[in-house]
């Protein structure tokens, strides 16, 4: 089996996505795109959960992951969220994705029709044997009720496309378990911002995170310490960004980012349905986590 490249090392952004009342907010899009290059983040994750895929048309996913793919114009991986609990649909997604200039896929595990530990590998050996983008498995049972056990990424992690798993669990004894197993075939990133520093201090490469639509440098700096095995400092940044992350994290994924963000100029407060926009209690606890955090004045 030849090497697998590592896709990106440190922060990776799960990019919101700005809306108009029409549409997607393209100029809003392409702006946060250049801010978050700016801003030192290695990656940027479109149409993954924080950017509201599932409420979006078709046509609006594709203009958004052209719009990323564009705007990014070269200068870091542009990896595209194609899952979803449709094999078939995945796939014509996956073929899309890298047409329009796409890097990778995330691929969530199924959701509602989650099938089995068996169904995983064939829902995910039948992505990856059609070759058309590499692959970030993404086990998130918080929000698919499913989990991706240990033993399911260690056989997933040989083929060739398969190369990295955006880990969501929080379960660090399965994560253990599945970093040994796999061998360095693949990489693996965080994917809750809880729990970066640890997660890396195990020998993960990065984040795909939500945080980072906010405090992108902090992010990518965090992750830096750590790749550096400054684990002190990488501790102390990760505990001294808690509070920031839980007012994030306040109400459902992205409905606080989106206000984050309308509160540095930088989208409208838009979220569509049948997420709403955030309560004014969690709306001061959030501006008063960023004043802190030095993102407002």
């Amino acid at each position: 089996m030849t090497q697998k490249q590592v896709l990106f090392t440190g922060c990776g952004t799960a990019l919101a996505t700005p809306f108009t009342p029409e549409g997607i907010d393209v100029q809003a899009l392409a702006a946060l795109v250049d801010w978050q290059i700016k801003e030192g983040v290695s990656a940027l994750i479109v149409c993954g959960t924080t950017g509201e895929p599932s409420t979006m048309t078709q046509l609006e996913w594709e203009l958004t992951v052209e719009t990323v793919v564009k705007a990014a114009a070269g200068r870091v991986p542009v990896i595209a969220g194609t899952g979803g609990n449709n094999t078939a649909r995945v796939l014509a997604q996956a073929k899309i994705a890298k047409a329009l200039g796409a890097s990778a896929q995330l691929c969530v595990t199924p959701y509602y029709n989650k099938t089995t530990q068996a169904g995983l590998i064939a829902h995910y050996t039948a992505i990856a044997d059609a070759g058309d983008l590499p692959i970030i498995l993404y086990n998130v049972p918080s929000r698919t009720g499913l989990n991706m056990s240990a033993d399911t990424v260690i056989r997933l992690s040989y083929h060739e496309q398969i190369i990295a798993l955006k880990e969501a669990s929080c379960d660090f004894v399965q994560l253990g378990d599945a970093m040994l197993g796999c061998e360095d075939r693949i990489s693996f990133y965080s994917g809750s911002d809880e729990v970066i520093s640890p997660l890396m201090s195990l020998g993960g490469q990065g984040v795909i995170s939500v945080i980072s639509n906010v405090i992108p440098r902090y992010v990518s700096e965090l992750c830096a310490a750590m790749l550096a095995r400054d684990y002190e400092k990488g501790a102390r940044m990760q505990l001294d960004c808690l509070p920031l992350t839980h007012a994030l994290f306040s109400e459902v994924n992205p409905i606080a980012v989106k206000r984050a963000l309308y509160l540095m100029h930088k989208c409208q407060d838009i979220v569509r349905l049948p997420l709403i926009n955030l309560s004014e209690a969690n709306s001061k606890r959030l501006a008063k986590q960023m004043r802190k955090m030095g993102v407002l004045a």
